[in-house]
């Protein structure tokens, strides 16, 4: 068992960040969803050890969140949210001191903090000032400390903040490889559905403090009968003009022959390939579009406004 919580909670003064919190999570990649102020960094903390829950009892990686404490930290590779970089040193030093902080020897801690830094490709620059990396290198950077005592699990806390499109995508692309080809359990925490969609094959929703939901994502999203994806080959102008005479909305056109229509109830698929005969286009794709990310994100917030702490 990866995760193990039992209604867990936390107070800070009159605030509660956590309420009630139950966690069953096997390893694997999951995602921690939820606006900011949700409670994500307070559990996160929690899990590491690093916070004390106000109530409430839990395991981690079968350690005892009560008395673990550095023991369960050495377990776990964790990206905090903010920099915590030491200016002055030099990548390799900095790594290689988050490896030595882990409880590796001096010699080893500095051959994996090269290692690490050329598989993230900071290799060129891992004798540079940390103070001269780029926003999109300090993220790496952190990733690499995280990665340095090569823990079976990642607790990453908005990994691709403040990067810009082509960074994020290739930081997305590493923490895919990380949990498939090298078995690395992750919690990706972040506000950010894109993040959570790429890399992620589950996901917990926490809201208020409160987990609404959690799950595998297909599981978690429902089957919709009623839309569907078209991919349409040749002229497709009188196919949608009936389409529409039929009551169906057309909700997205790519401008590339791929469509997103929403059906009446009685609609039946084979009256798609009936209409495309008729008007001389090849329907090449017809699949059903169910529910993503995105929408049970925000249907789950909806079925749940404004929860106030008991």
């Amino acid at each position: 068992m990866f995760i193990e919580l039992h209604n867990i909670s936390r107070s800070f003064g009159g605030n509660q960040a956590l309420i009630d919190v139950n966690l069953h999570l096997e390893m694997g990649r999951v995602g921690l969803l939820g606006p900011n102020g949700a409670g994500k960094s307070t559990l996160i903390k929690i899990l590491l050890g690093i916070l004390a829950p106000s109530s409430g009892t839990g395991r981690v990686l079968d350690h005892d969140l009560a008395s673990a404490g550095i023991a369960l930290r050495r377990a776990i590779g964790y990206m905090p949210e903010g920099d915590a970089l030491v200016p002055g040193m030099q990548g390799a030093e900095y790594v290689a001191l988050a490896g030595e902080l882990y409880g590796m020897a001096r010699k080893q801690a500095l051959r994996r903090a090269h290692e690490v830094l050329t598989y993230l490709d900071l290799g060129d620059a891992r004798y540079r000032k940390l103070e001269e990396y780029s926003t999109g290198m300090k993220q790496r950077l952190k990733l690499a400390q995280a990665l340095v005592h090569d823990p079976p699990v990642l607790l990453l806390d908005e990994p691709t903040s403040g990067m810009d499109p082509a960074g994020r995508e290739g930081m997305l692309d590493l923490l895919v490889r990380l949990g498939k080809e090298h078995k690395k359990a992750i919690l990706l925490s972040t506000h950010l559905l894109g993040d959570i969609d790429k890399v992620c094959d589950a996901v917990i929703i926490l809201h208020q403090g409160r987990i609404l939901c959690q799950g595998p994502v297909r599981e978690l999203c429902q089957r919709r009968h009623d839309r569907y994806r078209l991919q349409i080959q040749g002229d497709p102008t009188g196919l949608l003009e009936e389409l529409r005479l039929e009551d169906v909305r057309i909700l997205r056109d790519n401008g590339r022959g791929e469509y997103r229509v929403q059906v009446p109830a009685d609609w039946t698929t084979q009256a798609f390939f009936k209409l495309a005969q008729v008007h001389n286009v090849v329907l090449r794709g017809l699949q059903a579009d169910d529910e993503d990310l995105e929408e049970l994100f925000h249907r789950v917030i909806g079925e749940n406004p404004n929860q106030a702490p008991p």
